[in-house]
């Protein structure tokens, strides 16, 4: 049986929305998924036709959301649509938005940089060597059962975050003398969370397409989609 699937691809242009999704589409193809593609949230407002979606991919960084178009989605996803993303696509969207977090349940926060004398100005200031470590719950969940801890050298997120979200894996911000906190703050990397009779699905690792490309991470963000859409 067919199942539809939306793209909503678009904001910041850092975090590439369209070369970052198109990884993902022909997975989405092979696994019977018809695809549109969209470049604005603004699609979320149209009811008739989120009522024929069983997943929506959000690659959409920061940007804007109308009341009209937030309301939609949490009614989608309220009603059964599937919601899925990767880094600042999905946890840092519309930053404006209360209903847009409280649906989400984690909110990109920073992530910490390098020692500030190796700082050179660009992104890689914010690139650290760090752990993703699986929770028990991961260790048994379908979307992370099987694989071990794994590092990456990329950004590591620092989200806020509430206790509705499953958490599948962590990762950990260690103390360093030039910041300001005072011990080690873990914080959730791969989250589920159930809303109504929906499932949403996000991976904080997923900054840029070398990253998505990493075996680990390439992997829990397609056996996320496919959970999302109950598929």
């Amino acid at each position: 049986m067919t199942k539809t699937a939306l793209v909503v691809r678009g904001g910041w242009d850092g975090h590439q929305p369209i070369d970052a999704t198109d990884l993902f589409l022909p997975f989405l193809r092979e696994n019977g998924f018809e695809v549109r593609v969209e470049s604005t949230p603004e699609i979320y407002a149209d009811a008739a036709g989120m009522a024929e979606l069983d997943l929506i991919v959000q690659c959409v960084t920061m940007s804007e959301i109308s009341r009209e178009a937030c309301e939609g989605l949490r009614a989608a996803v309220e009603s059964g649509t599937g919601l899925a993303g990767w880094h600042g696509g999905i946890a840092d969207s519309y930053r404006a938005n209360t209903d847009y977090l409280h649906l989400v349940g984690g909110q990109f926060a920073t992530h910490p940089g390098k020692e500030p004398s190796a700082r050179v100005g660009d992104q890689t200031d914010s690139y650290l060597t760090h752990a993703i470590e699986i929770t028990e719950l991961g260790r048994q969940h379908d979307i992370t059962a099987a694989l071990d801890d794994f590092a990456l050298t990329t950004e590591q997120y620092w989200v806020l975050h509430d206790d509705l979200n499953d958490v599948l894996a962590t990762t950990t911000h260690p103390v360093q003398p030039y910041h300001p906190w005072h011990r080690p703050i873990v914080s959730p990397a791969v989250w589920t969370r159930l809303w109504g009779q929906g499932r949403i699905f996000v991976s904080t690792p997923g900054h840029s397409v070398d990253v998505l490309q990493d075996d680990n991470v390439r992997t829990i963000i397609e056996r996320g989609l496919l959970w999302a859409a109950r598929a």
